[in-house]
């Protein structure tokens, strides 16, 4: 009898070992890699960094400089985009809608004309004068960064739109106030800023499925993912991890805001802003290797 019950005791231990709950999952040193950062940084002269992290794996927001202002570049496109597909949702165009190219705008200042003198998109100048589905405006927007698909989406949408509805999904600090290349504006010091922080926060909403709709959020992370300036963030990750981001480089601003998808393990935002580096070879290793140093802190090697 007794050999009998220290069997069923030994059977039902067994079974309660292969029901028992998964280990947590080790809590990241924030505190190690905010170290790690600043030795990586104090290798730069007169450089200036901010990194922000939403990890919901965690239940981590982690900012270090991240209320610091820099001027946006072209991660003021972020917002633009969101407000692009809120309109849509909301029934004002369909996705499929155009606009006729032209290269020609009106300064916030004083309303004279200018044009866009320096793009990455140069295919797109072969066709003005012609419609582009709006769809595909905010896809040279976002992968190639084109500043004339910006500034025709902007004039659509209007910059208080964009900057409204940024302020509704919990930004404190950014501001866009106008499209790229308004000379006039830019020397009277009203230029677009971002904030490491609310770009996380942006970010974090597209990640999640609720900056617009998840149908059209969806659409915007697979149009984020197709971005060809990938020397930062994407750089310093493991190869095969998926990235969906949005770069912004000017004179010694250089910044890049991400959703990270490891290969195993859920998904996490990223972003880092960097000033006070001229040479965007150098900004990007460091950015790289501060994206190595998180990437390890929050997903070991994965």
């Amino acid at each position: 009898m007794m050999l009998r019950l220290s069997f069923l005791v030994f059977c039902l231990l067994i079974l309660l070992s292969g029901c028992s709950s998964p280990s947590p999952i080790p809590a990241p040193d924030m505190r190690q890699l905010e170290y790690d950062i600043a030795e990586r940084v104090a290798a730069y002269d007169s450089a200036r960094v901010s990194v922000s992290i939403i990890d919901p794996a965690h239940g981590i927001e982690w900012h270090l400089g991240g209320d610091d202002l820099y001027h946006a570049a072209s991660t003021m496109k972020v917002p633009v985009l969101i407000e692009m597909f809120r309109q849509a949702d909301a029934g004002r165009f369909s996705m499929d809608d155009s606009l006729l190219l032209k290269n020609e705008f009106r300064s916030i200042v004083d309303g004279s004309l200018y044009s866009i003198e320096d793009d990455s998109d140069d295919a797109i100048y072969e066709q003005l004068g012609n419609p582009m589905s709006l769809r595909q405006l905010a896809y040279n927007m976002t992968t190639v960064s084109s500043n004339l698909a910006t500034n025709l989406l902007i004039d659509f949408l209007s910059a208080d739109s964009v900057q409204a509805t940024s302020e509704r999904l919990g930004t404190q600090r950014m501001q866009t106030i106008r499209g790229v290349e308004d000379l006039k504006a830019f020397d009277l010091g009203m230029s677009n800023r971002a904030t490491s922080r609310d770009l996380a926060h942006l970010m974090e909403h597209i990640r999640a499925g609720t900056a617009v709709a998840e149908n059209y959020d969806a659409e915007m992370r697979t149009i984020l993912m197709d971005q060809v300036f990938n020397s930062m963030i994407p750089n310093g990750l493991p190869e095969g991890t998926q990235v969906a981001h949005k770069t912004g480089s000017i004179t010694a601003i250089h910044h890049d805001a991400a959703i990270v998808y490891p290969k195993e393990g859920d998904a996490y935002v990223l972003i880092i802003m960097t000033g006070g580096i001229l040479d965007h070879e150098a900004s990007s290793e460091l950015g790289s290797d501060i994206t190595t140093l998180v990437h390890q802190t929050l997903r070991g090697t994965s």
